[in-house]
């Protein structure tokens, strides 16, 4: 395995839809939308097994202050090989000069790999969203 990262957005619907399909997460429903939505974001970075992606991350800022980090999807076939950790690595190169870089994390375990990777937990924070069908 020869995993080749790059900053170019150069990935179709069926890329996304599997990846994220391999995780099992919603958007992966939609591929057409998560593609633009992608295509719109500062910043993505993928991990590739040659024409297969492996993994993904992206962040939207705000040009000066704070990123925000809204995916970081790795296939679990390739979880465990670092592969999270050097897309985590890419993103706070990047954004090193900002105030902030924010992620959520959504279920538990995560907590602990981003608490390893060199995040901290905002404690007295709240996230609130609204979810539209």
């Amino acid at each position: 395995m020869n995993i080749t990262y790059t900053d170019s957005k150069d990935f179709s619907e069926q890329d996304l839809q599997e990846l994220f399909l391999s995780v099992d997460w919603l958007s992966a429903n939609y591929p057409a939308r998560l593609k633009k939505a992608l295509m719109n974001c500062e910043t993505v970075y993928t991990a590739w097994d040659g024409h297969k992606l492996a993994g993904l991350i992206n962040a939207i800022d705000d040009g000066e202050l704070t990123a925000y980090v809204h995916y970081l999807c790795v296939n679990p076939a390739y979880q465990g090989k670092g592969i999270g950790r050097e897309l985590l690595r890419r993103i706070k190169e990047k954004y090193k000069s900002y105030l902030y870089i924010i992620l959520l994390a959504e279920n538990e375990p995560l907590v602990d790999y981003y608490l390893q990777n060199g995040f901290e937990l905002m404690k007295g924070r709240y996230v609130f969203m609204v979810q539209n069908p």
